[in-house]
């Protein structure tokens, strides 16, 4: 709601300035640092000083008494040297924020309401699908804490976005023909000599992911044993997986899908679904890539090198690299620091004809946008979370249920952490180069720094640490050196932990209530500790801080929820819940000594649309998080404030227990999007 007043309060000023003034111009508001000072300001009149020569503070006083009514702006002020001031129409917003909770027939547990829906918005809406591509784990060992880091913010953007309006479409790309999963493919059959019929009956066990994990830490440290050895064994693997033949790809399909199962069990856990899962493999033997690789080519976007180090090797030229595609090119000797670093990145076939996966995320990127002229075959996922329905690409023949994943998207989002930065980059520029400007602009990477474990929490998984180590602010995971947590291990400690305080605090639950409640409480306190940071920053985890019912965390969000609905279950008990408030009383209150503080209470439960909007813009879902605990903060302030049951004044009471009842409904629906659950208990 108070987006949409927002709105309209700007295009009415816009409207004014060009009828008055002959000016075309963007207006900005913002929301004062006080409440007394109204809800909406602009610094218009500052720019308009500029072209029409007069003081800002007289411009202003001009349109403030000629703008005429604005629908649900109750009066325009002049403030200090020229500020615009506008201050909302209290009665009218409470009349346009109370339909949120829609009144039903009480159940047992005291509910009340239904959220419903505002409708989208339309500065954040897109004309076409949206695909958000988030988790994309290598299919070679469990899932980690950064992968979970991946998947929530992914997730929840996705719930965003839909918020908005927007027609989202999730898809996690799964890498089974890449590195890593050629070294677990190297660890099996030359350093354990297992054959793959031994290698199906080890996939048939629960934690096989967990055994790849430590397989991969153990062939790391082979491999770098011997780095010529390495690249041989590598080389012959990848094109093995790449070619679909021999042994090697019989075990990566083994491996591959195996481990991707397990991650879309863990995943389900944290409350993350996905629509498509985009295989690698598809896009080599549906020869995506051969299509790919024919336009980068044809389009001189792709070079091949005759001479050096990368001799042999297709790249795309970067930087001062010559963009002459005539005739094959000379790598540079003297590289820098930086392009030393990711001079793999730019390689997009190497000389021995595998692709890196820069070049066939090029070839995954064009289909996305409808650019490559082909399309996938897919087939229902067979091992997939009870419920749940995830389609896959295959190179088997086509399910004719399928969706049609192909419709082109008009913006991507795909969630890569920071150190991926310029892999996107690349992957963006070759989509420039090929002449599709747009999408390229609309490959939007959503990226993240990583996370890491405060010493306590590192000690509280296990993990011994030295002196020096336990002095130091964080650990760092690794999980080539099988060093990290576990995303399954993580949930599950939460979840006991969780357990243990919910079977203190509520004996008379039965024991899957007991189970539930501890499940709701841990998945939303990981939830909000792995998005109330923004994504640039590094998450130190540390349970302690995530389980907290006070501060900025999950379950003191949740519990602002518990509480109203304890408020309400004893309001229907008392029949206080069957007044009705009539418009005098809230147009009263609002303007009576409390007034203040009750309209900043129900001014941000009207807010979540500019929350949401912020977020989109800012492709920060943390914004969310900070909306969701201070909504929980205010009505904190206000519950200690006011004796709402105690109330003398029947109508007094029926109004707070209704602005109670929005405050309720509002955080359910952003918790919601920040995927939590609000549990009845805690």
């Amino acid at each position: 709601m108070y987006l949409t007043l927002s709105n309209r309060l700007r295009e009415a000023l816009v409207r004014h300035i060009q009828e008055h003034y002959a000016i075309s111009m963007d207006v900005v508001l913002d929301r004062p640092p006080k409440i007394e000072m109204g809800e909406a300001a602009s610094p218009v009149c500052f720019e308009l000083a500029k072209r029409l020569k007069k003081a800002p503070r007289i411009i202003a006083q001009e349109i403030a008494t000629k703008l005429g009514k604005v629908e649900g702006v109750a009066r325009m002020e002049v403030a200090g040297a020229g500020y615009l001031n506008a201050f909302f129409d209290r009665a009218a917003f409470w009349d346009s924020v109370s339909p949120l909770v829609t009144r039903l027939p009480r159940d047992p547990r005291g509910h009340s309401f239904t959220p419903s829906a505002e409708g989208p918005l339309p500065l954040t809406k897109t004309s076409g699908k949206v695909i958000v591509e988030h988790t994309s784990i290598n299919p070679n060992k469990a899932a980690h804490i950064g992968h979970l880091r991946n998947s929530v913010l992914g997730d929840t953007m996705a719930r965003i976005l839909r918020h908005a309006g927007n027609p989202v479409q999730i898809q996690n790309y799964i890498d089974n023909t890449g590195v890593q999963v050629a070294d677990v493919v190297i660890g099996f059959l030359d350093m354990e000599r297992l054959t793959p019929v031994s290698v199906k009956m080890a996939a048939m066990e629960p934690r096989f992911d967990y055994y790849c994990w430590d397989l991969y830490a153990k062939t790391t440290q082979f491999l770098g044993e011997d780095k010529s050895r390495a690249a041989e064994l590598r080389a012959r693997t990848l094109k093995a997986i790449e070619e679909d033949r021999g042994e090697e790809s019989e075990v990566a399909q083994v491996v591959a899908d195996t481990i991707t199962s397990l991650h879309l069990r863990t995943m389900a856990r944290v409350g993350i679904s996905y629509e498509l899962l985009a295989r690698e493999s598809e896009i080599l033997h549906l020869k995506f890539w051969d299509a790919a690789f024919e336009l980068l080519k044809k389009s001189g976007v792709i070079q091949l090198v005759s001479a050096g180090k990368m001799a042999g090797c297709w790249i795309m030229p970067w930087k001062e690299e010559s963009k002459d595609s005539e005739k094959p090119v000379e790598a540079k000797p003297e590289a820098s620091e930086d392009d030393e670093e990711n001079i793999q990145d730019k390689i997009i076939v190497r000389s021995n004809g595998t692709v890196t996966y820069v070049g066939k995320d090029i070839a995954y990127q064009l289909w996305k946008f409808g650019l490559l002229g082909k399309d996938f075959n897919y087939r229902k996922w067979p091992n997939v979370p009870e419920g749940e329905t995830v389609w896959a690409t295959t190179t088997f023949k086509n399910d004719p249920a399928a969706p049609h994943f192909a419709e082109p998207a008009t913006a991507v989002y795909n969630v890569i952490d920071t150190r991926q930065s310029y892999v996107q980059d690349v992957v963006a520029e070759a989509l420039r180069r090929l002449g599709h400007s747009e999408a390229a602009n609309k490959s939007i990477h959503l990226s993240y720094a990583f996370v890491v474990l405060t010493p306590r929490c590192a000690a509280e998984m296990g993990h011994e640490l030295t002196p020096e180590e336990a002095k130091l602010p964080f650990i760092q995971v690794s999980g080539r050196r099988g060093f990290g947590v576990k995303a399954d291990d993580l949930i599950d400690k939460l979840e006991g932990a969780t357990l243990a305080e919910v079977q203190q605090r509520h004996a008379e639950m039965s024991e899957p209530e007991q189970k539930q409640t501890a499940h709701e409480i841990a998945i939303g306190a990981l939830r909000f500790f792995l998005l109330k940071f923004t994504r640039n920053a590094i998450i130190a985890f540390d349970f302690e801080d995530a389980l907290s019912f006070e501060g900025e965390t999950g379950p003191y969000c949740q519990y602002a929820v518990v509480r109203i609905r304890g408020i309400r279950r004893k309001g229907v008990e008392a029949g206080a819940t069957n007044v009705a408030v009539t418009p005098e009383t809230a147009a009263a209150l609002f303007a009576g000594p409390e007034g203040n503080g009750l309209w900043e209470l129900l001014l941000s439960v009207g807010s979540l649309d500019r929350a949401v909007e912020a977020a989109i813009g800012a492709q920060e879902p943390a914004f969310i998080a900070k909306y969701a605990f201070q909504l929980a903060q205010e009505f904190n302030n206000f519950y200690h404030k006011h004796h709402i049951l105690n109330e003398a004044d029947e109508q007094k009471r029926a109004f707070l227990l209704r602005l109670t009842e929005l405050v309720e409904a509002r955080l359910v629906e952003t918790l919601s999007l920040l995927g939590i659950e609000a549990p009845e208990k805690m």
